[in-house]
C-alpha cells in the first residue's frame, strides 16, 4: 500500500471525483460522479443514499477501481474509515458543501452515512 503525494491529494479532493469499481474480469464499471473529502493525508468518499446504492455495493464487493478528479487518474483500493475520522470528515463535508443546502449535505453527514464511508487507498504504482 502507497500513500498519495501531495499534488495528487490536492487534486484529487477537487469538488467532485469519478470513481469507478472493478468488474471481476478487471474492467472498468463506468464512473459515478461524487463528492469527495479530505482529512489529514487521506481521501473519503461517502454514499448518499446508503449501503444500497448500486455504485457503492459494486466497489465494496470489488475492493478496487479507478478513480479521476483535475487531471488525477489512479488506480486504488476501496478501505474502511477509522471510527475516529468521522467528526472531522462531517465538517469537511460541511466546509465544502454547505452552499449546496442542508438537505443535501445532509445525505453525506453524520452517523446514518458512517457505515457507507471509503477510504481511497492509492495502488501501487
Amino acid at each position: 500500500m502507497t500513500t498519495w503525494n501531495h499534488d495528487d491529494l490536492d487534486r484529487g479532493a477537487a469538488e467532485e471525483l469519478d470513481l469507478a469499481s472493478r468488474r471481476a474480469d478487471g474492467t472498468l464499471r463506468p464512473y459515478v460522479t461524487m463528492w469527495v473529502a479530505r482529512v489529514g493525508e487521506e481521501l473519503y468518499v461517502r454514499s448518499a443514499y446508503g449501503s444500497k446504492n448500486p455504485w457503492y455495493r459494486r466497489a465494496i464487493a470489488s475492493g478496487e477501481g479507478r478513480i479521476r478528479a483535475r487531471g488525477v487518474e489512479r488506480d486504488v483500493s476501496f478501505a474502511d474509515a477509522a471510527a475516529q475520522v468521522h467528526p472531522e470528515l462531517d465538517a469537511e463535508y460541511h466546509r465544502k458543501y454547505d452552499r449546496h443546502g442542508a438537505a443535501i449535505v445532509g445525505t453525506v453527514v453524520g452517523d446514518a452515512v458512517r457505515d457507507v464511508t471509503i477510504r481511497l487507498v492509492p495502488a501501487t504504482d
